[in-house]
């Protein structure tokens, strides 16, 4: 077995490990039916730079990327008195709906001021629906899975990503591409341009912060031997680079637009 796969493996071990007393204590204690278990990921399957010891097929990309591979992850609920075993339920939902939904669990309400940006799940756990809500994801950043700085937005089947170094866009339809290979945005010009409205309304309204031009930036030298190319990655030949950096900081993200 790969060193990585070892790895990966002897983490979802000590997840069980760790996961499964908790369970095992409720089902003894007796508070098993009214308890809300929520499991899931912060990113996708971990399968770039810092090896492949998952794979997320058919999805594209993985953790840092804003590709399916990267963003969709598991979630797992158990509530016995709610949540039959065994129901799938295709509603497509994010991490922020967590919140709302807990408060509306315990039955308490936010602090004042607190704003919350998701939607309870509560009505889907019953069986329900929730309305037709956009996902927004907002990553600025350069990561260290050979990723670019980027923004998306999914609405119904649709979804934009919009790549900040260069204002790219691209356009997927994932009830029919779930494996996001066909970019529509030429094809759809008048689709790019709503979702992208409303994905900057979004940005302006939360205040999302962007990175900011390198002035230092100069590009790769095609005629740099490729070993050493592979050295100056973090440099500011790096296409990264063309996003100003700090010494404790990938990138410097403070403007507003």
């Amino acid at each position: 077995m790969l060193e990585p796969i070892k790895i990966m493996a002897g983490i979802i071990s000590a997840v069980d490990e760790a996961i499964g007393p908790v369970t095992a204590a409720l089902d003894e204690k007796g508070p098993r039916q009214d308890t809300l278990i929520i499991f899931t990921s912060d990113n996708g399957g971990l399968s770039r730079s810092e090896g492949w010891p998952t794979s997320n097929f058919p999805l594209r990309g993985g953790k840092g990327w804003m590709y399916e591979g990267g963003i969709r992850e598991p979630l797992l609920v158990r509530w016995p008195a709610v949540v039959p075993a065994g129901r799938v339920v295709s509603t497509p939902v994010s991490s922020p709906d967590f919140s709302p939904t807990l408060l509306e669990v315990a039955r308490s309400k936010a602090p004042p001021g607190q704003m919350l940006d998701g939607s309870s799940l509560l009505p889907v756990f019953q069986g329900g629906t929730l309305p037709e809500l956009a996902l927004l994801w907002h990553f600025p950043h350069c990561g260290n899975q050979g990723d670019a700085p980027g923004s998306a937005i999914r609405r119904g089947d649709g979804k934009l990503i919009k790549w900040l170094e260069d204002g790219r866009a691209e356009l997927f339809n994932l009830a029919q591409d779930l494996g996001e290979k066909n970019d529509l945005a030429a094809k759809e010009p008048r689709r790019v341009a709503q979702l992208r409205a409303e994905l900057q309304a979004w940005q302006k309204q939360v205040g999302a912060k962007f990175p900011i031009s390198n002035p230092n930036y100069t590009p790769p030298n095609p005629a740099v031997a490729p070993r050493t190319a592979r050295r100056a990655k973090t440099s500011n030949s790096h296409p990264c680079g063309q996003l100003r950096r700090t010494n404790h900081e990938p990138i410097q993200s403070v403007s507003e637009k």
